[in-house]
């Protein structure tokens, strides 16, 4: 199975300021791109920060001190790699407690930027792809099983397994390989077992 990369998903154009860069040039920005943060980069395009609408809501009510992108910015930037997997990016999101990533290279170097939006389209991935992948990757490749004695049916990402499995202990393997397939809500187990309840595994 290949798992949609950070590469995959990102906005690989990023809209970023300079350190220097005024209250009123952001607001201008973020309302032109129709975005809610951005990157704060250096003379290098590393980031250093990321500034955002609710950044230029506190410094407007504040009303005291400079009202650049680095005296109102988040710092330091939480960065992603372009090779992780949208769950690594997806888990990094929810421990940082951000909305989005800047994504940089080996340098360090903006390169894009990913958003939740951008992880959403995941759960967008048409049924018939979810199931394609069930079948010739976990079924066929991983667990070198024959698709005739196995259904698999898929409806808004919601998948449902029947048909028999050899045996009862592969049950949770194959649930936990579909669940891993991008797109998946929900595995929805109703597989019988050629051996017998009781008996011990072959």
């Amino acid at each position: 199975m290949r798992h949609r990369s950070v590469a995959d998903l990102m906005t690989p154009t990023a809209i970023a300021v300079q350190p220097g860069t005024p209250f009123k040039e952001i607001a201008r920005l973020l309302d032109e791109y129709g975005i809610t943060a951005m990157p704060v980069v250096d003379a290098e395009n590393r980031p250093v920060g990321v500034v955002s609408e609710a950044d230029l809501l506190r410094r407007h009510t504040a009303k005291d001190g400079p009202s650049t992108a680095e005296a109102m910015m988040s710092s330091p930037a939480v960065t992603a790699r372009p090779s992780w997997t949208a769950v690594e990016a997806a888990r990094h999101m929810e421990r940082n407690r951000v909305k989005r990533l800047p994504v940089v290279d080996a340098d360090g170097r903006l390169i894009g930027v990913l958003s939740r939006s951008d992880l959403i389209q995941l759960f967008l991935r048409r049924d018939r792809a979810i199931q394609e992948e069930i079948v010739e990757d976990v079924v066929t490749r991983i667990l070198r099983l024959s698709p005739a004695s196995l259904h698999v049916d898929v409806a808004e990402g919601r998948v449902t397994l029947t048909g028999t499995l050899p045996r009862r202990s592969m049950t949770p393997i194959f649930v936990r390989l579909c669940e891993d397939v991008d797109g998946v809500v929900e595995v929805v187990d109703r597989l019988t077992y050629e051996d017998q309840p009781g008996a011990a595994d072959a």
